[in-house]
């Protein structure tokens, strides 16, 4: 499993915000500014291509914050 600043640099480039985002591993999803759906299916194929794990919309509507997102990597 990454470390969680591997993850946060990962989960940057997956989602790709217009304006940089400070994030930590207590950061909630839901308060990003830019998380939609566009932004979960790059987490998906981050998931996929980073991974070789395959997750689904219903794994990314249980986790809240960055940490969770981290555990479902391992």
């Amino acid at each position: 499993m990454d470390n969680i600043e591997t993850f946060i640099e990962k989960f940057n480039e997956a989602v790709d915000f217009q304006e940089p985002v400070p994030i930590t591993a207590d950061t909630e999803l839901a308060s990003l500014p830019e998380w939609d759906s566009l932004a979960a299916l790059g987490i998906i194929v981050m998931f996929s291509m980073e991974y070789n794990k395959t997750i689904t919309g219903e794994d990314l509507k249980n986790c809240r914050t960055i940490n969770d997102l981290l555990q479902l990597s391992s």
